[in-house]
């Protein structure tokens, strides 16, 4: 049928008819809260590069998981800012390091919060890379070791499990990496611990505020060698294939608003559940550009989130996941 009979607009009126036709909702139970913790007292820092976020010490940590919890937001991902850094990046696989310091005391003050811990090695290396390097005796080139950067990457996974995170999300893009840490996990006793995969992991120019929060930037180089080509499509297929096959229980997609292409065909291709990493230059550009008064930050932060889940994201990690549920609230 077409126009005059059809007449699309009917159900595009303001108040409950338009709401009750809505295709796509979110709800709190969609967000994943990144939380920076560091070490040290009394500090509240907000992230130059990213308002409204904050490195956050221990003794802090407790209200802001508080808050979090009355929100009903039912999942936090820890990033950990340590305090000491080397070639081998030992403080990520510490037993007592900041992310297992942050879970042990966030699964004390509220254990039916999801802990998710972030399993790199970037933010606790001296060269900032997601692995080992080694000089390639070839061309002389420092080039990170992708099997033994494997091996630490397992021992991290295995120190934050012991620490009682519920989901090990590992982001440093190595080949074979969830078959490893399955591997580990499972051989240590926690084969009911989830794999999130960083699959789809893109070589992107939106970590730029990430890398500024985490103090992660690599000192040489960059990571083209092991993130993706913002080109590349079929190869994102290729990657969450294997991840698939080597044990992950959800996939990743990161960054999310340039990759909704790639979000849907995961969505379309595998049945497990979609992840959208909402990265922090999404976020800090939304933040700019309302604090010159050129958008409506609520508005263009509630599309980007439900175009986002409309593509096929299951769940979306987002620095605005707090703002997100008050205004679904009203407030």
């Amino acid at each position: 049928m077409s126009y005059p009979i059809a007449r699309h607009r009917r159900l595009r009126r303001s108040g409950g008819l338009r709401s009750m036709v809505r295709e796509t909702v979110l709800t709190a139970e969609d967000m994943i809260y990144p939380i920076f913790v560091t070490h040290g007292t009394s500090i509240r820092s907000e992230i130059p590069s990213m308002p409204g976020v904050y490195h956050l010490s221990m003794d802090l940590l407790e209200s802001e998981i508080r808050e979090i919890e009355a929100l009903g937001i039912k999942a936090v991902l820890l990033f950990g800012v340590p305090d000491h850094k080397d070639a081998q990046g030992t403080s990520a696989y510490d037993a007592n390091g900041i992310v297992q310091e942050a879970i042990r005391a966030v699964k004390g003050w509220a254990p039916q919060l999801v802990v998710i811990a972030d399993t790199c090695l970037c933010q606790f290396t001296e060269h900032g890379h997601c692995g080992v390097v080694h000089q390639d005796e070839a061309s002389g080139i420092a080039v990170v070791d992708n099997d033994k950067s494997l091996e630490l990457l397992v021992r991290t996974a295995v120190s934050q499990a012991e620490a009682g995170a519920d989901i090990i999300a590992p982001s440093n893009m190595m080949d074979g990496f969830v078959h490893a840490i399955r591997a580990g996990l499972d051989q240590a006793g926690f084969s009911d611990i989830a794999i999130m995969s960083y699959s789809v992991k893109y070589a992107s120019a939106f970590y730029g505020p990430f890398r500024d929060a985490a103090h992660s930037a690599p000192q040489f180089g960059d990571r083209k060698t092991y993130q993706m080509d913002p080109a590349n499509a079929r190869e994102a297929l290729r990657e969450a294939e294997s991840d698939v096959a080597e044990g992950a229980d959800m996939l990743m997609v990161k960054p999310a608003l340039a990759y909704l292409d790639i979000v849907k065909t995961l969505k379309e291709q595998f049945d497990l559940p979609v992840v959208a990493y909402n990265v922090s230059a999404e976020y800090s550009m939304v933040k700019a550009a309302a604090a010159n008064g050129w958008i409506n930050e609520r508005s263009v932060v509630m599309e980007t989130l439900v175009s986002m889940k409309r593509a096929g994201a299951d769940l979306i990690i987002t620095y605005h996941a707090k703002d997100v549920v008050k205004w679904l609230r009203g407030e």
